[in-house]
Formats: C-alpha cells, sequence, structure tokens
C-alpha cells in the first residue's frame, strides 16, 4: 500500500519526521497475521490483496506555522532580554558644587602670603586681592581653611583682616566667621570693634544667632570686666529665647554680684542654674544634687 498525504512535510518538521517511519510496502494475501498500531480491512479485491490502513495523526499546517513562530518569537524575545541593560538615573542637583580639590595649598599659599606682609591694611587687601585675581569664582573653601589655620597659629591680627576682607567681598558671612572674628578682637583686645560687629550681627541676623555666638560675646565682656554689656546681651538671649550655657550662666551671675543686685543673681542660678553637678568621689565621676551638696558643705 501506498500512504499518501495531501500536505507538503516540508512546512513541517513533525509531519516530515511522521512520514520517514512509515514505509510504503504492498502487502501480500491476509495471512491471519496481527498488525500493531494499525487496523487491517478485509477488503477482498480480485487480484486477492488485502488493503492495509494506517492511523496517522496529521498536524495542520496552521498549527506547524503557529509552532514554527511562536518558538521564532520566544526565542527572539529571550534574546533582547539578554541584551536591554539597565540604565542608571542621573542625580540633579538643584545647587552648584563647588571645587575643593587644591584648596588645602591654596589656604597654605594665602597664609605664607599674608605672614610676610607689613602690618597695613592696603598692603593685606592688594595681596589678597592678587590672589583670587585669576580664580573664577571666589575660593571660599580655601579661604575658610586659612582663616583656620591662621587662628590655630594664634595670629590674631591677620585673622582680624583675612576676615574683614572676606566680609568685604560678600563672601563667608556665617556664624563660623563671626564667632573667629570676635574671638580675635578679644585676644587682641578690641572690644570697640566687637561690639560693632555684634551689633551690626544682632540687628542682621536675630533670629538665626546661635547660643555659642552669645557666650562668645559675653565671654568676651567678662574678660575686659564691663558688667552692664553682659547683662545687656544676656537680656537679648532671654527675649529671642536662647537657653545659656553653664559658663554663662556664671558669668551672668558674677556680674549680677559685681554690680551689687544680689537678688537677681540668685533667680539667674534658680532658673538657669543645671540642678545636677559632677563631682569626684574616690576616683570617679559622681552625679549629685547641686543644693544638696552645697548645703552639706556649708554645714562643714
Amino acid at each position: 500500500m501506498v500512504v499518501v498525504c495531501g500536505i507538503n512535510s516540508n512546512c513541517c518538521p513533525l509531519l516530515s519526521w511522521g512520514m520517514n517511519q512509515i514505509k510504503t510496502t504492498q502487502v501480500g494475501p491476509f495471512m491471519g497475521s496481527v498488525f500493531s498500531n494499525g487496523r487491517t480491512s478485509l477488503l477482498q479485491s480480485t487480484t486477492g490483496f488485502t488493503t492495509f490502513t494506517m492511523k496517522v495523526k496529521i498536524i495542520s499546517p496552521v498549527k506547524c506555522h503557529l509552532y514554527q513562530n511562536g518558538q521564532s518569537q520566544s526565542n527572539s524575545k529571550a534574546s533582547k532580554k539578554k541584551k536591554i541593560k539597565k540604565v542608571k538615573k542621573k542625580e540633579h542637583h538643584l545647587w552648584k558644587k563647588r571645587e575643593s580639590s587644591g584648596s588645602g595649598k591654596k589656604a597654605l599659599t594665602l597664609v605664607r602670603i599674608v605672614s610676610e606682609l607689613p602690618n597695613e591694611k592696603e598692603a593685606v587687601y592688594g595681596a589678597l586681592d592678587k590672589w583670587t585675581a585669576w580664580e573664577t569664582e571666589f575660593p571660599l573653601i580655601a579661604a575658610a581653611k586659612a582663616l583656620n589655620m591662621l587662628r590655630q597659629r594664634g595670629q590674631w591680627q591677620r585673622v582680624i583682616q583675612v576676615a574683614k576682607w572676606m566680609l568685604s567681598k560678600g563672601q563667608g558671612a556665617t556664624m563660623g566667621t563671626y564667632d573667629t572674628l570676635l574671638l580675635a578682637f578679644d585676644k587682641d583686645k578690641r572690644a570697640d570693634e566687637a561690639e560693632s560687629l555684634w551689633n551690626m550681627i544682632l540687628h542682621t541676623h536675630t533670629r538665626s544667632i546661635s547660643k555659642q555666638l552669645f557666650s562668645r560675646m559675653i565671654s568676651l565682656y567678662d574678660h575686659h570686666d564691663m558688667q552692664d554689656k553682659i547683662i545687656d546681651v544676656f537680656a537679648d538671649m532671654e527675649e529671642l529665647g536662647v537657653k545659656p550655657d553653664e559658663d554663662t550662666v556664671q558669668r551672668v551671675a558674677r556680674a549680677f554680684q559685681k554690680l551689687g543686685e544680689e537678688e537677681k543673681r540668685k533667680l539667674v542660678l534658680a532658673k538657669y542654674q543645671c540642678k545636677w553637678k559632677y563631682i569626684h568621689f574616690k576616683g570617679e565621676r559622681v552625679k549629685v544634687r547641686r543644693d544638696v551638696w552645697e548645703y552639706n558643705g556649708s554645714t562643714d
């Protein structure tokens, strides 16, 4: 028998494989043999041969075509997934990042230049202007580092000159710069200039003055025995709601005592002095109540 399929075997690989497994043979006369996976029909022809037919599962060309396309599409998708790479998001900053590389060398150069100059305002300001002549923007980081170096070396006149020059350029108007400048005024015994600077700070930065800056100004007046000025600064602290630290409380209380106002001294200590204090007892640091310790000390 010759098995004939009306479909081209080239369209589907599965169909071509099935066709290869079937051999086209002619079967001899039916001799009672049994064929597995098939069926026989006793159609006795005139020639005496029996026709043998096999059941063959045929896949339609449409399904075969879809199978091929699905496989190719899945392969193409897999290859595309491998090729896709995640792109990192670029960070966007609203502020301009200042370049800090090389600021240490610039600061050392500034300190060297200033240290070699005579103590004249025109000479110092002229050298500082030359130092920034070729800069595209003001070297604020280098200037701040130079100011700190001069402070560590105790060159208070140079600190005052550099800080004033920075402020004249509209740069470095921060609490840190003000604190360094007030300290330099205190060390150089220039209380009048410190008072002028303090009045400017109080007028310009009323609500943003730090506790440290108040303490710096009170300590400056305390070093120069200006008790009235201490009370004025302390009044500004209370008005702005800034709580003084322990050292400031002691200075204010001492100022009231020197002015002969004992009641106000006691009120300040009762309101702002810490209720606890640390003492060294038998080689250990112990926390005790201040009023109890002072009472026991007075009885002894």
